[in-house]
């Protein structure tokens, strides 16, 4: 097969894979109206952060409802609610209701927490799809806390993540610059977690591709790459992490399908999960590409498991 014509088909499978099945509905447009984020100094407290952030998210809500865009308003107004039955007010570690918007929210306390987790996530995740994010989340905390008190997660939409039916979606663009925000707030996390923290990065589907493009200290123990495409990378000694690689992909998960081949920058390469690129693999059950995180399933017992430490010692794939 000739190198032009190993490209096309390379791109039309994977549009083709995003095309029959899409990760969520479509996201409203991104032009509703939002003030800008609030700065912090860099040691400002959590607890001073999550107030002017929820702040800045209710204004967020009444700018859109002033203007029109009712759908984004509903969604701000969910999000400053928080998860039926939580017992505290959401926190927002840093708010930004622009475009697409951004938001880094915390679940637990990072001020007493030593296992910490960072939530990667991929394409199509926006202010309009982050009930489906936050759920993921908060299903992590839950079966985390069930066995260890000390943990907190951190869903970190630090990035305009790219549409799923894009040619952003294709190539290491977008990581790029999401590693570039990643990178520094994992450094800046010590100032609000005791000494000896250990955090992991969890990262799901393009989330994945960020998450191996960035380049991490010794408190990141684990980086955990599920539902993925690809890095980018050949193998998980290339990654600028000294932590434990881990990969794994539920028996249900579409993303198997796509050609795992880099041309010209279009595509991922070698699959996480091929014995070629040698990371760990975990046990992911019948998950389906948005399936990882539901409550009961294998690979949320397994991601859990990472987290804590207590997942065995698999060989590398």
């Amino acid at each position: 097969m000739t190198r032009a014509r190993l490209h096309r088909t390379l791109l039309a499978g994977l549009v083709a894979a995003a095309v029959a099945f899409p990760l969520s509905a479509a996201a409203s447009s991104p032009s509703a109206p939002a003030p800008r984020p609030v700065s912090f100094a860099a040691h400002t407290a959590p607890q001073v952060r999550y107030a002017e952030n929820l702040a800045g998210l209710g204004e967020a809500e009444r700018m859109a409802r002033d203007a029109g865009r009712t759908g984004r308003a509903t969604k701000l107004r969910e999000m400053a609610q928080g998860t039926p039955g939580a017992s505290q007010a959401p926190r927002f570690l840093s708010f930004d209701g622009r475009g697409k918007g951004r938001a880094i929210e915390v679940f637990g306390d990072l001020e007493s927490a030593d296992r910490v987790t960072v939530l990667v996530p991929g394409s199509d995740t926006t202010l309009d799809t982050y009930q489906r994010f936050r759920a993921g989340a908060v299903a992590l905390q839950q079966r985390l806390q069930a066995e260890h008190a000390r943990s907190a997660v951190v869903a970190w939409l630090g990035y305009d993540t790219p549409g799923t039916v894009s040619a952003t979606v294709l190539t290491t663009g977008r990581a790029d610059e999401a590693a570039s925000a990643l990178a520094p707030f994992l450094d800046a996390l010590g100032d609000f977690t005791p000494p000896g923290a250990r955090i992991s990065l969890l990262c799901h589907s393009y989330g994945s591709v960020v998450c191996a493009r960035t380049a991490t200290g010794p408190e990141v123990t684990d980086m955990v790459l599920f539902g993925s495409p690809g890095t980018g990378s050949g193998a998980a000694g290339e990654l600028p992490t000294g932590a434990r690689i881990w990969a794994g992909r539920g028996s249900g998960d579409w993303i198997g399908g796509v050609p795992h081949v880099r041309v010209a920058g279009v595509g991922f390469g070698t699959d996480p999960v091929d014995p070629a690129f040698g990371a760990r693999v975990f046990a992911a059950g019948s998950a389906g590409h948005s399936d990882y995180l539901k409550p009961g399933t294998t690979s949320l017992d397994s991601l859990a498991r990472i987290v804590l430490g207590t997942a065995p010692e698999a060989s590398h794939a």
